[in-house]
C-alpha cells in the first residue's frame, strides 16, 4: 500500500514508483497527477518525431531557460530533464 502523500497527489502509487526512477518530487507529481485526471496520454507522439517548433512551445509551457538558443536535441534533453 502507497504512503498517503496528501491531496496535492493524486496517483501515490505512481508517485512513489517515480521517485524511485530517479524522478524529481516535482516531475513525478506531474505524471502522477496527470494520469489520475486522465490527461496523461499514451498514444502521445515521441519527442525525437516532433518537430522543433512543438519542443519550443513545450519547453516554453513548462519554463526551460535558454530554450531559443536550443537545437532540436537540446530541446529533448531539456524537456526530459525537466522537473
Amino acid at each position: 500500500m502507497a504512503k498517503d502523500h496528501g491531496p496535492q497527489i493524486k496517483d501515490d502509487a505512481l508517485f512513489e514508483a517515480l521517485l524511485a526512477q530517479g524522478n524529481s518530487t516535482g516531475k513525478a507529481a506531474r505524471i502522477a497527477n496527470a494520469k489520475a485526471n486522465g490527461s496523461l496520454s499514451h498514444n502521445s507522439v515521441p519527442l525525437e518525431d516532433r518537430t522543433k517548433d512543438a519542443l519550443m512551445e513545450q519547453a516554453r509551457r513548462i519554463g526551460v531557460a535558454g530554450r531559443s538558443r536550443m537545437n532540436k536535441t537540446d530541446l529533448i534533453a531539456a524537456i526530459r530533464d525537466h522537473g
